[in-house]
């Protein structure tokens, strides 16, 4: 079995590959001086690898390659773009492929907070207006990354349902394909409000999804960890066992919804994990305890492993990666057992995704 890990920083990409998942080789950096937030595998045919690219020249795009890095695609003109005057693209967020019923859509998720679908695999897109023209957005406000939807979730039998999440605003929820979508965010808090539990307006973090359990949702708020069980109409906290409320990252383990994975970190104002110990947390109860994960990692860890820098692939018996805004990238082949370090001294890890090749 070889595994490949895509690692998107704000310098450039990176590719690691490995047979053990312990040893590992990498190359890099792809797109040099790119910003690469958005990274995704498209298993539905082959295995395409996307990525969500920045030039401080030419602009934000998309990215694909068929080979695994070896060569990349780049259209001549911008694969994503606002048809509305009030908005310029500053970076894409999110690229997301919908479920295998569906080839050719992937779903991007931009800065400003908008959504984007394209049916030809990711080369070109086409605008969402009915997330775009809703009227909560002109109180959608920007949270420390800038005003993004950096959380999409296509429900895996419906083509028509969509979950986004953005910084700031929260969920909210489509059932028509987007053209009307609803906030759905009851029982998420926003302590920074006067009133801590308005309908929208909140600093969802990440929202996750097993695609065997399409009811239940598991969110990574700004302070709050959260599930749903009803689709996300409702929320509650799944805190407690944690060391800390806050932070970014929210992973479902690819064969079990009711097992997940977050990296706490101490508080907003404080972005390191709890002592500067490096500890990934497993829970494999839906939330109901959690665990604590360190062997192999490191105990003075002051740094930060943002939102769509965890992932899983999906091996019989997964593997869970890591990377750091201090350019650390882990590995564990074994569910979060033990450890292995993938890379060091990369530039800030911004986007962690891992595939099975196909032999």
């Amino acid at each position: 079995m070889t595994v490949v890990v895509a690692i998107g920083t704000r310098k450039g990409l990176w590719l690691a590959r490995s047979e053990d998942r312990v040893s590992w080789q990498v190359d890099g950096p792809h797109h040099a001086m790119q910003e690469v937030y958005a990274v995704a595998f498209d298993s539905r045919s082959g295995l395409r690898l996307m990525a969500g690219v920045s030039s401080p020249h030419f602009g934000p795009g998309v990215s694909i390659s068929d080979d695994l890095g070896a060569t990349w695609e780049e259209s001549s003109t911008p694969p994503i773009a606002f048809p509305v005057d009030d908005a310029a693209l500053e970076r894409v967020w999110q690229l997301q492929p919908a479920p295998a019923s569906q080839p050719g859509v992937v779903w991007a998720g931009t800065q400003p907070s908008a959504l984007f679908k394209s049916s030809d695999g990711g080369r070109s897109f086409e605008f969402v207006e009915g997330l775009w023209n809703h009227p909560h957005r002109p109180e959608w406000e920007a949270g420390f990354g800038g005003q993004a939807v950096h959380t999409i979730v296509p429900d895996p039998v419906d083509p028509d349902r969509l979950l986004v999440a953005m910084s700031t605003g929260g969920v909210y929820r489509t059932a028509d394909g987007g053209k009307s979508w609803e906030a759905r965010n009851k029982g998420i808090k926003a302590y920074f409000f006067p009133d801590p539990w308005p309908e929208f307006g909140q600093c969802v973090h990440k929202v996750a999804q097993h695609p065997a359990l399409s009811s239940r949702f598991y969110a990574q708020n700004h302070h709050g960890v959260y599930r749903s069980d009803d689709g996300g109409d409702t929320w509650q906290s799944i805190a407690d066992g944690l060391p800390t409320d806050f932070g970014f990252a929210m992973v479902v383990h690819p064969h079990d919804p009711d097992t997940i994975f977050t990296f706490p970190i101490e508080a907003d104002g404080r972005r390191f994990p709890p002592e500067g110990k490096c500890r990934v947390y497993r829970s494999q109860d839906a939330g109901a305890t959690w665990q604590a994960l360190g062997e192999g990692l490191p105990d003075d860890f002051w740094t930060a492993v943002m939102r769509d820098a965890m992932c899983t692939d999906d091996a019989e018996v997964p593997g869970v990666y890591f990377g750091s805004r201090s350019g650390e990238v882990y590995a564990s082949p074994d569910e979060g057992e033990t450890w292995h370090r993938v890379a060091a001294h990369l530039p800030d890890v911004m986007s962690v995704r891992a595939a099975v090749v196909p032999t």
